[in-house]
């Protein structure tokens, strides 16, 4: 099999940990980003390949060199066109590669998988039944009745089964139900929850392609080998998910579905997340409760927490914003985001820290005289050569060694020394040690914008 990681959306229910540059697949929820998790468990069952956003290069690239796995293939859309298209893409691809005839499996990047044994059985009789020339989706067994999901409804007698678990036919797909609906559908135990997962062989989804969207596959297929024209056809495709473009119009016959219950969760919202460190006892913040019970916090930082009178709050507690919601609320955090959208506010996009390919920053202050870092860089790495037209820069080393270049002359630093960058310098850092090289840096000028850098040497081709 090749599984393919579906690597886009923003994640808005997880605001303000989760934004447009750094949403949540990347976060560090549990003990390691989702993605991470993700790439690490489809591993066993082939290379993994992933399709995401431009914008999400560096992180992609980033996470996935340290998750073991820097030679992962990964397809960039020049912007997001919902999964038909991205999966179009990708079996046109396959096409111009002579893989026509290879399984292809389908997994978003965010999700989380408790119960692993369950899921490769649940993925090896998809597999199975993909080989056979079926479409197969993954159903999630319901333990409540969830208004937050799509539904699969399937027959009740099996046609295909492993030592664990049977595959379906497909009845049909069902939208997000009301309450009343959703308890019908737990009763009556032949509906799933819909999660996203798909397996296939190539020459199969090709040909639904052609059969139920020929419009996107007339443009996919102009498609050129090195993707050189991807932005050009991405114009003018339509944005839809591959449940509507394709899946709810096959038959039974075509499409079976594997129920399991692999412990997943979408992780779609603060009482999921709440829910599952509760759950599965990962290390939480004891708070200070008085008079108080079932409050959860997720921090950054070290601060003590203090609930006095009060119940069942969740705290999200960041270093620009702060997120306090009743349990079984936070699915309205995305009316928040909209908001802050309309207020054109940066809170939607970005954090005060940065993740970059060499390492991160971390702003302190951010005036108009002045602005502050921690600057982390990684061991061997080194920032772009560069200079800056609008500030100076003042570095103070506080952790590990390294040289800076400074207008083309090499000054050695490490723990202590102090270094200044005057205006319109040509400069950078390398770390030449073994650990991370920190520094404070303090920049003093007229505009203190991440685009006042001019670059003239880059190791990650940002010039």
């Amino acid at each position: 099999m090749i599984p393919v990681i579906l690597s886009g959306g923003s994640g808005t229910r997880l605001w303000p940990v989760s934004r447009t540059k750094f949403p949540k697949q990347f976060n560090n929820l549990f003990s390691e980003p989702l993605q991470t998790s993700t790439l690490k468990r489809l591993a066993k069952f082939g290379q993994p390949m992933i399709i995401t956003s431009q914008i999400l290069r560096d992180f992609t690239e980033k996470k996935a060199k340290e998750a073991g796995y820097p030679n992962t293939e990964v397809i960039y859309e020049p912007f997001g066109r919902n999964t038909a298209p991205a999966i179009a893409v990708l079996c046109r691809l396959m096409e111009l590669q002579g893989k026509t005839q290879s399984v292809v499996g389908i997994f978003p990047a965010d999700h989380l998988i408790e119960n692993e044994l369950e899921f490769a059985s649940a993925l090896d009789l998809a597999d199975q039944a993909a080989q056979r020339g079926k479409v197969v989706t993954l159903g999630l067994k319901p333990d409540h009745p969830e208004v937050g999901y799509g539904y699969i409804q399937t027959t009740t007698r099996p046609v295909n089964f492993n030592q664990k678990l049977s595959s379906y036919e497909v009845v049909k797909f069902h939208e997000k139900p009301n309450l009343g609906t959703a308890k019908q559908f737990l009763a009556q135990g032949s509906f799933y929850w819909n999660a996203g997962i798909f397996v296939f062989p190539v020459y199969l989804m090709i040909e639904l392609f052609k059969r139920y969207q020929p419009q996107i596959w007339a443009g996919v297929s102009m498609l050129k080998p090195d993707l050189s024209n991807l932005k050009e056809i991405y114009e003018h495709l339509p944005s839809i998910s591959i449940d509507y473009a394709i899946m709810e119009r096959l038959s039974g016959q075509e499409l079976l579905c594997v129920p399991c219950n692999p412990g997943w969760s979408d992780v779609g919202s603060w009482d999921a997340v709440a829910d599952v460190f509760e759950r599965t006892g990962h290390e939480k913040v004891e708070a200070i409760e008085v008079d108080s019970k079932n409050n959860f916090v997720f921090p950054q930082g070290q601060k003590k927490y203090a609930f006095v009178g009060v119940d069942d709050l969740i705290v999200v507690d960041m270093a620009d914003a702060l997120l306090i919601s009743r349990r079984g609320h936070s699915q309205d955090v995305k009316t928040v985001v909209d908001r802050l959208k309309n207020e054109k506010s940066k809170l939607v996009e970005e954090h005060t820290f940065e993740e970059r390919p060499w390492g991160r920053f971390d702003i302190m202050k951010d005036f108009n005289h002045f602005k502050s870092k921690v600057i982390e860089v990684n061991a061997g790495a080194q920032i772009s050569y560069q200079s800056h037209t609008k500030r100076e820069e003042h570095w103070i080393i506080t952790k590990g060694e390294g040289i800076v270049v400074l207008d083309g002359e090499d000054v050695k630093v490490q723990r202590g020394s102090y270094v200044k960058i005057p205006l319109g310098a040509k400069h950078r850092i390398k770390n030449t040690g073994t650990s991370t090289l920190e520094f404070v840096e303090v920049q003093i000028g007229t505009y203190f914008g991440e685009d006042d850098i001019v670059r003239y040497q880059d190791d990650y081709q940002r010039l």
